[in-house]
């Protein structure tokens, strides 16, 4: 054994500073996301971002709103997890898809959210800023437990599209969904199918595209919105054919992905056109 074998391993400064960053962001994640989950548990009002102060970054804000403190949720309280394929929305396209799930939606209508946690988020940031009253029934339908702080989570496997734990999430899912989402987070068909299964599944009125009066239900119009890689357009466009689902001129944007994301949907609006 030679005197070098012996010798400490050492970084280069480069390489020290970006190690120390690492640990830096994932501390202030893990900081960020266990005062959300705090916030979460508490019967808090949510409010939109007119006035509020997030000093500290940390995805919750806070105002005063005669003398009680209130809060505005953000993503930036969850890591983006590429081991679960996750690439959030930037706060404008999140709000966007957001608006159209809740546009004309009362007390009636149902939400389901799949695989889509920024347009959530977004979603409860909107109804409790008074958005919407009465307030719609939203449910997220998710892989990832940390969403598991939010009392709307229903853990959700593609690979088991209409398995869903439990009789209540069922009963209250199966054919009753008047709005809905989906951002599949993988690029296969075998992801992208399975996926289709759990929103017609779910659909209150599979049949939308087959008549003008089909689709109408208590909630209102079924709203359909996806939002996937172009070059899924092909696939896209023949699974969802049966609830009229065409693609749109909007195209999503993502805080940290450059991919071509298309939005597709079966309906327009000022947003977008087919």
């Amino acid at each position: 054994m030679t005197d070098s074998d012996d010798e400490p391993i050492t970084l280069s400064a480069d390489a020290l500073a970006a190690l120390q960053q690492f640990y830096a962001e994932r501390d202030s994640h893990v900081e960020a996301f266990e005062k959300l989950k705090a916030v979460a548990t508490q019967d808090n009002e949510v409010v939109d971002g007119n006035g509020l102060v997030d000093g500290d970054g940390d995805g919750v804000a806070t105002v005063a709103n005669g003398g009680k403190a209130t809060v505005s949720l953000s993503m930036n309280a969850f890591a983006e997890d590429w081991n679960e394929s996750q690439f959030w929305y930037s706060d404008e396209t999140a709000t966007l898809l957001a608006k159209q799930l809740l546009e004309n939606a009362d007390a009636d209508t149902v939400i389901a959210v799949v695989s889509t946690p920024s347009v959530f988020i977004a979603l409860k940031n909107l109804l409790s800023a008074g958005h919407n009253s009465p307030k719609p029934k939203v449910f997220l339908l998710e892989h990832d437990q940390r969403f598991a702080v939010f009392s709307e989570f229903v853990f959700y496997d593609f690979m088991k599209p209409i398995k869903l734990p439990g009789l209540k999430f069922t009963a209250h899912l199966k054919g009753s969904v008047d709005r809905m989402i989906v951002d599949p987070p993988f690029l296969s068909e075998d992801c992208q199918t399975k996926m289709a299964m759990t929103l017609r599944w779910m659909a209150r009125n599979p049949r939308v595209a087959s008549s003008p009066a089909a689709g109408m239900g208590p909630g209102g119009a079924l709203r359909v919105l996806i939002c996937t890689g172009e070059r899924m357009e092909p696939l896209v466009t023949k699974l969802y054919r049966p609830l009229g689902v065409r693609t749109t001129t909007y195209e999503p944007v993502h805080k940290g992905l450059k991919n071509e994301f298309y939005c597709y949907a079966n309906f327009e609006c000022e947003a977008w056109e087919w």
